[in-house]
């Protein structure tokens, strides 16, 4: 109501790991609803196997979620192309995928970008546009 384009939510990470992923879904699907515009469910990867990281993402993106994120940039590590591609793969454009935490250059990024990330979350963003415009100047 006050502006809001997109709304950032992290799973309740208790819940997930306990394998209580219906509680999961019903928190995402209740903050989709009232939120009203698109919404970016993030896993924060680094504490999950590949098989919970793939259940949670088609389940973020069948509650409705326009992205699923990697990470906050918090947690103990941060996104990586095994983890873009794994989601990606997972919600097979049912939601689209943006890689956050410990992206600071151009080549972090471009990977990121290859293995299906449609979004990057970076602190680091005009170092790497920096970077991209001298790769593009040396073609």
């Amino acid at each position: 109501a006050h502006g809001a384009a997109e709304v950032d939510m992290v799973i309740c990470l208790g819940a997930a790991r306990e394998g209580r992923l219906d509680a999961v879904a019903a928190e995402i699907r209740q903050v989709v609803e009232a939120a009203r515009v698109p919404v970016k469910v993030i896993l924060e990867c680094c504490y999950f196997d590949d098989e919970r990281k793939r259940e949670l993402a088609m389940l973020a993106a069948r509650s409705g979620a326009a992205f699923v994120k990697t990470s906050t940039g918090f947690g103990p590590s941060g996104a990586t192309v095994a983890d873009v591609r794994l989601l990606a793969a997972a919600v097979g454009g049912a939601a689209k995928v943006k890689a956050a935490g410990g992206i600071r250059d151009w080549q972090s990024c471009r990977a990121m970008l290859e293995a299906g990330a449609a979004r990057i979350g970076t602190s680091a963003g005009v170092e790497i546009m920096r970077q991209w415009l001298a790769a593009e100047a040396g073609r």
